[in-house]
């Protein structure tokens, strides 16, 4: 008997140690760096650095984090997922507010910002100052050289349905292109990537990947493309190189937990291969 009560409470040890390991994943504070090379990015943006937040939900943004990054990031990128249904609008203006003292944002809708109704978040952006891209394009600027910003909108009423690729001025078509889009999906419309780099999120990076049996709450048309960088080769097109960023997330979907899938945040370098060494 006494075995058995030991053996019972070895389960429950292991099986309260992996509810702290998936709690804590899913709450973790954590801004992962790192650097891509562009091919046509103008030398005067190489060092540039972005901080790219997807799917933020109902999370509150760590204040402390974040301040330690004003004045060391041009720009923020919002992927979507902003915040979901039924979240107080009063953190979400937090979160935003936090996020346009850092450095200016720019944000594309995902799905849950849909289902939360966004009238009242886009009211809310342009009250802190934060540019919503809705299936257009930015120029973005940076001692005398600029690259486009083209966001996307996450389609409200047909998943995936996205229009076209908005046009850049006739004159621009040779310029450095990056696509902010909530779901990474919309990348495999394109047989020919159409865009130097793309941010994306909306997986959550599947949330939870079990040993042996993998992402199984998330899509397996998601499975190739779930989280980290990936290129395309292309050299018979304008982009010889494309490349797509696919974040983890900040928040969670349903409970908070993650496992072998933390939360997390990017901080991207960009490179010029123009520049030698």
């Amino acid at each position: 008997m006494s075995a058995l009560i030991w053996a019972s409470a070895g389960v429950a040890l292991v099986g309260l140690s992996l509810i702290y390991r998936m709690i804590n994943e899913a709450f973790r504070n954590k801004v992962i760096p790192i650097e891509i090379e562009m091919d046509r990015l103008p030398t005067s943006f190489d060092g540039s650095r972005i901080l790219l937040i997807t799917d933020i939900h109902r999370r509150k943004l760590p204040n402390t984090l974040l301040m330690s990054l004003k004045g060391q990031v041009d720009w923020v990128f919002l992927a979507g997922d902003i915040m979901e249904k039924n979240v107080p609008m009063s953190r979400v203006k937090n979160n935003m507010q936090l996020l346009r003292c850092v450095a200016p944002v720019y944000a594309v809708h995902g799905n849950h910002d849909y289902k939360a109704k966004t009238s009242s978040l886009d009211k809310m952006l342009e009250q802190c100052d934060i540019e919503l891209l809705m299936n257009s394009n930015v120029r973005l600027d940076k001692n005398g050289d600029h690259v486009w910003l083209t966001g996307m909108d996450y389609p409200p009423f047909r998943k995936r349905s996205y229009p076209a690729l908005p046009k850049l001025p006739i004159t621009e078509m040779e310029t450095c292109r990056i696509v902010l889009v909530h779901d990474p999906a919309w990348i495999n419309r394109f047989s020919v990537k159409p865009a130097d780099l793309t941010f994306a999120g909306h997986t959550h990076g599947g949330q939870i990947n079990l040993p042996f049996f993998g992402l199984i709450s998330l899509d397996k048309e998601y499975h190739h493309i779930a989280c980290g960088l990936f290129q395309w080769k292309q050299p018979n097109a304008v982009v010889k190189t494309a490349t797509l960023l696919v974040s983890r997330g900040f928040g969670y979907r349903h409970l908070p937990l993650r496992l072998r899938c933390p939360a997390e945040m990017h901080l991207i370098t960009l490179r010029s291969s123009k520049v030698d060494g």
